[in-house]
């Protein structure tokens, strides 16, 4: 209305992390156990408020990244996966929360951070079938990590992001059936792969088990579009 003086509304900001890695061959995520209210004692995605009114987002959660998994950031793979700003997904008040998508091979043992009574991995199966509920809108926000991942597996290279280097191409099909959560043929798979320029590079070493053959290692090659891609099997 005319003469009156505008108000912005209160708002405070957020990130949440989807931080994914394979252990034992499976889809891990990193969830923390709330030790404060609201949904205290339930699982959440690690996250937080920004420090300070001049934290940059991004700075944020790296900083999150560091306390809620001692990550090593060097070897992390992290972009941003989306606003959540559902007037009602936070009890506390109007809450927007930027989530980033983190994936990083061997992850270590996480340590809980300050508002958290635990941090754990656990199989991402497990949220995605509600075996596992999640605080606020988390379920939807790791729903939406997991299928951005999978996603990108087929016209990106972001699944060497999930490999210790080096690695064989076994250790990159783990990663696709892990990811996807399909089995695939082994030699169909070393064909496709193989068949994108750049993709992966020889390391010029061999992996001896002991039994069978040795395994020839390769690493991350320059390419980080992949044409052709490499498809996702459609389910029956």
């Amino acid at each position: 209305m005319s003469g009156e003086t505008w108000s912005p509304p209160a708002i405070l900001i957020a990130v949440d992390l989807v931080i994914l890695t394979l252990r034992s061959s499976e889809l891990h995520v990193l969830l923390v156990e709330r030790g404060t209210e609201p949904y205290r004692g339930q699982h959440a995605l690690p996250g937080g408020f920004l420090n300070t009114a001049d934290e940059d987002i991004v700075d944020a959660a790296l900083r999150e990244l560091r306390e809620e998994a001692n990550l090593d950031l060097s070897r992390l793979h992290l972009e941003q996966l989306g606003a959540y700003g559902g007037p009602d997904r936070d009890p506390r008040g109007r809450v927007i929360s930027i989530a980033y998508l983190a994936i990083a091979p061997e992850l270590p043992e996480p340590v809980a951070g300050t508002d958290a009574a635990r941090a754990l991995w656990t199989p991402a199966a497990d949220p995605l079938s509600r075996t596992t509920r999640l605080a606020f809108d988390h379920d939807q926000i790791l729903a939406d990590g997991i299928e951005r991942a999978r996603t990108k597996l087929e016209r990106t290279s972001l699944a060497t992001a999930f490999c210790p280097e080096p690695f064989t191409l076994s250790d990159l099909q783990q990663v696709y059936e892990a990811v996807w959560g399909v089995r695939l043929d082994q030699g169909n798979f070393y064909r496709k792969v193989r068949g994108v320029p750049g993709f992966v590079l020889p390391a010029g070493e061999v992996r001896r088990p002991t039994k069978g053959r040795p395994a020839r290692l390769y690493k991350a090659g320059p390419r980080t579009t992949l044409h052709p891609p490499v498809v996702r099997p459609t389910l029956p």
